[in-house]
């Protein structure tokens, strides 16, 4: 089954890797946060090779946002992120895992300074 793990950030500046950018993750001293990154690549690594990793990709800053939202009997976008917020999504991973247990392991490991991370299944239709 396959999963999303949602990054969100509350980024000031927007940047990435997140945590060289809130103020909970510059506080980890540089050598702890090369660690940290070291380890956060091996993971993927690891991801890759059993192929439960399927892709990620990290977003740009909010302000970049386009909204759609249905008025009347027609859609109309505007400026911005969908909603005012602390956090906003940072980027996301989807994996392919055998069972939950094995996605809730693996979503744990995403978790870094700053970041709240959200696992989601996919909707099965």
């Amino acid at each position: 089954m396959k999963y999303v793990v949602l990054i969100h950030s509350n980024m000031q500046p927007w940047g990435h890797p997140t945590i060289d950018f809130t103020e909970v993750g510059r506080a980890v001293p540089v050598d702890e946060r090369a660690a940290m990154g070291k380890e956060f690549d091996e993971l993927l690594a690891e991801l890759s090779a059993s192929g439960e990793l399927v892709t990620g990709l990290a977003l740009d800053a909010p302000s970049t946002a386009r909204t759609y939202r249905w008025e009347g009997k027609r859609p109309v976008n505007t400026d911005g992120p969908y909603a005012e917020s602390k956090e906003q999504l940072a980027g996301f991973f989807i994996l392919d895992c055998a069972t939950r247990d094995r996605a809730e392991e693996l979503a744990a490991k995403f978790a870094g300074p700053g970041d709240v991370i959200e696992l989601r299944p996919e909707m099965e239709f």
